[in-house]
């Protein structure tokens, strides 16, 4: 049996922990920063994680990591 491949732009957006669950990064952090509050901004510094349905999909993308 081959191994499979690894799906490249998702290794790079998504990390699993170590207990399975699946980070992804906040989306609104790339440009036109100037106009939002600094609250909002600080928020969106964390990780957040993914929900179980797209867990389960985006672990399927990253079988090794």
């Amino acid at each position: 049996m081959p191994k499979q491949k690894t799906h490249t732009s998702s290794k790079k957006r998504f990390k699993v922990t170590g207990t399975g669950k699946v980070l992804h990064k906040q989306a609104f952090r790339s440009h036109i920063l100037s106009k939002r509050p600094t609250k909002r901004m600080r928020h969106l510094r964390h990780n957040q994680v993914c929900s179980d349905q797209n867990a389960r999909i985006i672990k399927k993308m990253i079988p090794y990591a």
